[in-house]
């Protein structure tokens, strides 16, 4: 029964032994259970709505739900405008039969990638409570990893489905931006800003993917791993790995070539272009900025320092310095989509090093090299317009996520390689 594992789901968040007050910012327990009554009917009648059918979902805190203000993770939003309608997204799983049990907690304002909020507390890592989750949808992957939902949705500007989902043990799913409406998603980057799901598996994923983006269910008959053209992306995505996200790449990389992918290392300047276009600031840094100075004059005391003094990076580049960084990164967007033709994905660590502890990032020079590194691969793909996906690597010690990226609009291409290779590693 549905309700029953609704019930399971509300006992766990509620546990207060367990991460659940820090994990979810509203819990939705009248419409959960109605809405899982509602499921459990429609399976008796033999009337599924889909796949997504009463199955169990959280929404990130960005998400509109109307009659609500929509909080970001941030204090400074809990007084702001109840939302007049759902979000696209948030219709679309109502409309699909999912269960939605709650709000979960995040990075204030989607901007770090190391998952802390001091506004309304840290979920722990569910590998060792005393390491951050990841971030900025960090309520969710730990809301899917302690089984208090299914599948969470969540936001990608730089990583934010995928960074989360590889420090937990979980499967991080970006999709190209295009196909999934943001509408009603509390934005970070206009440019930048993707929707995406945190679940166990790559199926989950896909069932939840193509809902968000109105489309069929996806087919996902897995590709088999023998032959698949893989470029490990060499050189800045190399760098600085600690010994267990080197270990298990290498291993990885390992299991592959022995199922028969076809493995070869990519050394491409685009890596370096990239950082260049970045070096004042990122796009996602100028864009937030433009969004939130009002709010940094009026009550930029109030948010995460951490977080004020990132977005206020974003005042160095001029109006015409951002529509040059827009402009290039346009052109290296195509370059790699050139490169990327010869390949059926680019491989990589998704992050570097492994889940930080909390009291490494307590300190702001150590926050924010830790937030660097953990952002540094995974934002290559929403910079270069690609979609991606991030699979937990096999092997002793904390959680480290495997990263494919593939071509604009080849998700489901991405979806059964991911599969295939999930298959593999398991």
């Amino acid at each position: 029964m549905i309700r029953d594992r609704v019930e399971a789901a509300l006992e766990r968040i509620g546990d207060p032994a367990g991460e659940g007050a820090r994990t979810f910012l509203t819990v939705y327990h009248g419409t959960a259970r109605a809405e899982a009554d509602a499921a459990d009917k429609r399976a008796r009648d033999d009337s599924s709505l889909g796949p997504l059918d009463g199955v169990i979902v959280s929404i990130k805190d960005l998400f509109d739900v109307a009659g609500e203000p929509t909080r970001a993770g941030s204090r400074i939003l809990e007084d702001s405008a109840p939302a007049k309608e759902d979000a696209a997204v948030v219709r679309r799983l109502r409309d699909a039969g999912a269960v939605i049990v709650g709000k979960t907690n995040m990075s204030e304002l989607a901007f770090t990638g190391v998952g802390a909020n001091p506004h309304y507390g840290t979920p722990g890592n569910p590998a060792d409570r005393a390491r951050v989750p990841g971030g900025s949808s960090s309520g969710a992957a730990v809301a899917v990893a302690d089984g208090m939902c299914e599948i969470s949705i969540g936001t990608d500007t730089g990583g934010s489905t995928r960074i989360p989902a590889a420090l937990c043990g979980l499967v991080g799913f970006k999709p190209s931006k295009y196909r999934i409406p943001t509408d009603g998603a509390f934005p970070l980057s206009q440019t930048l800003d993707s929707v995406g799901p945190i679940a166990r598996s790559v199926e989950d994923c896909a069932k939840a993917d193509a809902v968000l983006a109105g489309e069929e269910p996806w087919s996902l008959q897995p590709d088999a791993v023998e032959g698949l053209k893989l470029g490990i992306a060499g050189g800045l995505p190399l760098r600085d790995l600690d010994d267990t996200v080197a270990r298990k790449f290498m291993e990885t990389l390992s299991m592959l070539g022995r199922a028969g992918a076809k493995l070869a290392e990519v050394e491409t300047p685009l890596f370096e272009d990239m950082a260049a276009v970045n070096a004042t600031a990122t796009i996602a840094t100028v864009e937030a900025y433009q969004l939130h100075r009002e709010r940094l004059a009026a009550r930029g005391d109030e948010i995460d320092p951490f977080i004020r003094t990132r977005i206020e990076m974003g005042a160095a580049v001029p109006p015409a310095g951002y529509r040059e960084m827009l402009h290039t990164r346009a052109g290296l967007a195509q370059a790699m989509d050139e490169l990327l033709a010869g390949f059926d994905a680019l491989v990589l660590p998704t992050t570097p090093i492994v889940a930080p502890t909390m009291a490494e990032v307590s300190s702001v020079d150590e926050f924010r090299r830790k937030n660097r590194l953990l952002l540094r691969n995974t934002e290559i793909a929403n910079f270069f317009d690609l979609c991606a996906i991030s699979l937990p690597m096999a092997g002793d010690g904390l959680p480290a996520g495997f990263m494919l990226f593939a071509r604009r609009g080849a998700d489901l291409k991405l979806f059964r390689m991911a599969a295939a290779i999930e298959r593999e590693l398991a």
